[in-house]
């Protein structure tokens, strides 16, 4: 009976350790993410809020910004990265 209850609890460990592998690598990929695109992320989210909160011109505003930093996100992301120069992606600064 102690053979099948040790065999169960390793069993439920080894699928918890692949369970918190699997999201440590999703948290990984959406830092990676956020950080291409964060400041996307923001202003979009900025403009919505100023459209829910009824002022349409800083909703404008934050739209245009978004628009304007998610192109500018999506040329680095065209860029070829390497270690050597990963400092000097993630110094690139938003822009208003």
């Amino acid at each position: 009976m102690t053979v099948l209850t040790s065999r169960r609890n390793k069993n439920r460990g080894q699928g918890m350790t692949e369970y918190i592998i699997i999201v440590a690598l999703i948290a990984v990929a959406a830092i990676g993410v956020y950080n291409l695109f964060g400041s996307t992320v923001r202003n979009q989210t900025a403009s919505m809020a100023a459209a829910l909160g009824g002022d349409s011109g800083a909703a404008g505003d934050a739209n245009k910004a978004a628009t304007k930093n998610g192109k500018a996100a999506a040329d680095e992301a065209v860029k070829v990265k390497g270690l050597e120069n990963f400092s000097d992606a993630a110094a690139v600064k938003p822009t208003k």
